[in-house]
């Protein structure tokens, strides 16, 4: 009967051993894959990139200095500076670094306490022979002090702290480069906006006119109605298209100032009257981006690197879930003193500890290789995320560039356009001033001038928040090797 239930306990260890075994053999073997991030070796769009005098002089960390614009420049500074968007992705900066500074003290520095207690006690016989020998007595007063300080260590042999460590540098990266990616996306989105409101500036001042070209037109009608000249309908006529040109004017003014509005928001001046930022009616050339190679994305893009931060702490988290089914061995060396002052008698002592422990998670086993299955799910999906933030970054910059050509070849051709309507309604102008065309040829030429103009000034500003689009999309507004990030809340 011995014999039977020792073959059993030592059946039931060698079971044992084949688990750990097992599970040692497992967690060795899950690691998440390689992730695709093959790119074309070039943009397929049509070369918009500046020739190579000035392709050094294109910054794309600060892409908004290339159109030479003091205001826009200015305006961008004071967004990343007072925006409640960028003071907002600030203080999620400093939450996840004192995150990080948590969760690495926790790793590195081992855990222990320093506890101190005191008391006292008195004892005061009511019944009974009361002891007075020298050197003991059975009541008064008994006070006693201790002060220990104990500490817990885990050896780590298998490299848990590293992979722990490693799934706390990605969670700091990825909210490192967020920080930068909101920064950048600020700093777009003023430039789009302000070039939409300079481009409202434009036609606001086209209304106003084109009011006054109706003013005098319909003074002349007028006046050669009354002279019986021609018929009293053309004063009417033209007295409607003025009314019309005068509405539009008064529209265009009040998006004007909402577009104002929206850019003092931006640049966390939300509050101060909308006089307070001049728009003046004219805008620039869309500037050519440098030249670049899709290649570059991948160290530009802070979503990309974003992600990839993510694929980072996704890997960190499997590698900790892995060793998770490890056994784990733990130091808790401690020391202490106490002192007891009884009546009629006291002492001091010293007490120091040094215990090991070692935890096998043996039926932990089915738990803890779920959780590898968890996390490895969990780091595939990463794998799939950067992938998807490469492509969807490759196909941003591409169909940027693409769109960003055909409104550059837009712009030259509407120019020329308006150029042409310009001088054909110059020539109906004199024409009806001195009676050689009617009204109505008049009228034509004006519109096609007024289409003609507005389709310009639509092209201009297209381009320009084009080109932002362009500079955004192929990773401007950061420096990879020197963010903001860096220094930021230190």
């Amino acid at each position: 009967m011995q014999r039977k239930v020792a073959l059993g306990g030592t059946m039931k260890r060698r079971t044992a051993l084949l688990v750990v075994a097992s599970a040692l053999t497992l967690a060795a073997c899950a690691s998440p894959r390689k992730p695709d991030l093959t790119l074309p070796a070039a943009f397929e769009a049509p070369s918009a990139a500046a020739p190579a005098a000035q392709a050094a002089a294109v910054n794309l960390d600060r892409w908004w200095e290339v159109f030479g614009d003091a205001q826009l420049n200015s305006l961008i500074d004071t967004a990343l500076t007072r925006s409640p968007d960028a003071r907002t992705a600030l203080a999620q900066l400093e939450q996840a670094r004192a995150v990080r500074q948590g969760q690495r003290a926790q790793l590195y520095i081992p855990s222990g306490a320093l506890a101190g207690s005191a008391s006292r006690r008195n004892t005061t016989i009511l019944d009974g022979a009361q002891i007075d020998f020298p050197g003991f007595r059975n009541s008064g007063n008994a006070d006693s002090q201790s002060l220990n300080f104990d500490v817990s260590w885990e050896l780590d042999l298998y490299g848990r702290r590293r992979a722990a460590n490693q799934r706390v540098n990605g969670d700091f990266a990825a909210a490192r480069f967020s920080y930068e990616a909101a920064r950048a996306s600020l700093a777009a989105s003023v430039a789009q906006s302000y070039f939409e409101a300079r481009g409202l500036a434009i036609q606001l001042e086209d209304a106003r006119i084109t009011a006054g070209l109706q003013k005098r037109t319909y003074d002349l009608a007028d006046a050669r109605g009354k002279r019986g000249l021609v018929a009293t309908s053309e004063g009417d006529r033209v007295a409607g298209d003025l009314a019309q040109a005068e509405a539009q004017a008064a529209a265009l003014e009040a998006q004007l100032q909402a577009a104002k509005r929206t850019l003092l928001i931006l640049t966390g001046r939300g509050v101060e009257p909308t006089a307070s930022l001049t728009t003046e009616p004219n805008v620039g050339v869309a500037p050519a981006v440098p030249a670049t190679v899709p290649g570059d994305l991948l160290e530009r893009r802070p979503d990309v690197r974003q992600a990839q931060a993510r694929l980072t702490a996704a890997a960190g988290n499997l590698r900790v879930a892995e060793l998770a089914r490890f056994p784990t061995f733990t130091l808790a060396p401690g020391i202490g003193l106490s002192r007891s002052e009884q009546p009629g008698f006291s002492s001091t002592t010293r007490i120091w500890t040094l215990a090991g422990s070692l935890n096998v998670p043996v039926f932990d086993q089915v738990r803890l290789a779920a959780e590898v299955k968890n996390y490895s799910a969990q780091a595939e999906q990463a794998v799939i995320a950067y992938e998807k933030a490469v492509q969807t970054a490759y196909g941003e910059a591409e169909n940027s560039l693409v769109q960003l050509s055909a409104d550059q070849r837009r712009v030259v051709l509407l120019r020329d356009g308006e150029a042409r309507a310009r001088r054909a309604y110059d020539a109906g102008r004199k024409g009806y001033d001195l009676g050689l065309n009617d009204l109505s040829t008049l009228i034509q030429s004006e519109q096609g001038w007024r289409a003609a103009r507005s389709a310009y000034t639509g092209a201009q500003v297209q381009a320009l928040t084009r080109a932002v689009q362009a500079y955004k999309a192929l990773g401007g507004g950061w420096s990879p090797s020197n963010p903001a990030s860096e220094t930021a809340s230190r």
